[in-house]
């Protein structure tokens, strides 16, 4: 029983113990979370707030233009295409056997220059004939004259009724009549015959061949080359309703001041061209008005079908704005442009754009003097974002020229050093 009284002694006390030994614990992990609240308040309540300026982004730095009312041409511009002022199919007049072409494909020819050469013996044949014919009706006039003559001497002494000398008077007519009748069959003949050799109708450039030497043509319907006019060239082009509105209603040669060419690489013609057609109506189907303008082209610089704009000037835009064309935006409500205001600050400006000119917008509305339109960096901008602007200077061919002799310099030196290397 002693035994069993001390060991429950001996438990009893070591369980004080551990409870003793929990109670400190406790109070020792409760005293820590107390000390490191209390410190991190005391930081918090000494350290100082953030600055909302420093943590701010920088302004951006953009490039801006300062546009000026200025006047431009009031002109728009569409596809145009080329054609010759004359258009000529060369077809032969009489048939026959080509025995001879007079000129090379492609080569420039004259009006009345000879062509082709259609055999022309049948044709001198027939001339030679209508000839016979007409010799033998001059006799036949002889003839009936002299008799017509004798008679009427009979008929004086009434030797002769006055009805064989009728018939004899009329015998002459008639062989007068088949005399001019003969005549005729003979320039007929003559004119056939000079139809064997067919000549260039007009001046200008010739086409292929489209029979050989020997083939067999008929009369007026093979076609044996053509032959375009280069100068003066055509230029057929078409406006809508909405381009003839901007040009200030229907054009004409009285309000078209100037025709200008751009060609397929950007440049323009030199020459300048005047209206020589204007539709009296307006297509139905595409709603166009359909002009043609006529250029000089002497040098033979345009071939007939060639595809070019055609740039149709009828006055000036005065009070416009003219800005690069990167500047201009699309948005939900149409085109706007980018402007830094007084404070920097990027406001969105709608404008009402005009045609281009050269590489920039004509702006007809939604700008004033001096204001600042920003050009570049416009991904990145808001609204009443702040913006740091600098004049914005246009990239020129000197200030390129450096950068591409530097580069051709470092290629030239990276390829000597690969050559000392290897």
């Amino acid at each position: 029983m002693l035994f069993l009284s001390q060991a429950v002694s001996l438990n009893t006390s070591h369980l004080k113990q551990n409870d003793s030994n929990r109670f400190k614990k406790s109070n020792l992990t409760s005293a820590s979370l107390i000390a490191i609240t209390a410190i991190a308040m005391a930081l918090q309540g000494c350290g100082k707030k953030p600055d909302a300026a420093a943590s701010a982004p920088p302004p951006m730095p953009v490039s801006y233009v300062s546009v000026q009312p200025v006047s431009v041409p009031m002109s728009v511009e569409s596809v145009a295409q080329t054609e010759g002022a004359k258009e000529v199919e060369v077809r032969p007049r009489v048939g026959g056997i080509i025995l001879k072409k007079m000129f090379e494909e492609g080569e420039s020819v004259k009006a009345g220059q000879v062509l082709f050469v259609i055999d022309p013996e049948p044709f001198q044949i027939t001339l030679a004939q209508a000839k016979a014919q007409a010799a033998g009706q001059g006799a036949r006039i002889t003839q009936t004259s002299r008799e017509s003559n004798r008679l009427k001497e009979l008929l004086e002494t009434q030797s002769v009724s006055q009805r064989e000398y009728d018939n004899a008077t009329s015998d002459v007519s008639i062989s007068q009549a088949d005399m001019m009748q003969a005549q005729a069959n003979i320039k007929e003949a003559e004119l056939n015959l000079s139809y064997t050799k067919v000549t260039a109708p007009v001046s200008g450039i010739a086409g292929r061949f489209q029979f050989s030497e020997g083939a067999l043509v008929a009369a007026n319907t093979s076609l044996l080359t053509t032959i375009v006019q280069l100068s003066p060239i055509w230029a057929r082009f078409s406006l809508s309703a909405t381009e003839l509105a901007s040009l200030g209603g229907h054009v004409n040669s009285n309000n078209v001041t100037d025709v200008t060419l751009i060609l397929p690489n950007g440049t323009e013609y030199a020459q300048k061209g005047k209206l020589n057609f204007t539709a009296n109506s307006i297509d139905p189907t595409l709603g166009t008005q359909e002009l043609r303008a006529t250029f000089n082209n002497d040098d033979k610089a345009l071939l007939p079908g060639q595809f070019v704009r055609a740039r149709v000037t009828t006055g000036e835009h005065e009070g416009v704005y003219l800005v690069p064309q990167t500047a201009v935006l699309t948005g939900d409500l149409g085109k706007f442009v980018y402007v830094a205001n007084a404070k920097n600050e990027v406001t969105p400006t709608p404008v009402v754009v005009g045609e281009w000119l050269g590489k920039d917008w004509i702006i007809l509305e939604g700008l004033k003097a001096n204001d600042k339109v920003l050009v570049d960096n416009l991904i990145k901008l808001r609204p009443g974002a702040v913006v740091q602007p600098k004049i914005f200077v246009q990239p020129t061919q000197s200030t390129k020229e450096p950068i591409a002799a530097k580069d051709k310099s470092a290629s030239k030196s990276m390829t000597t050093s690969k050559v000392k290397a290897g």
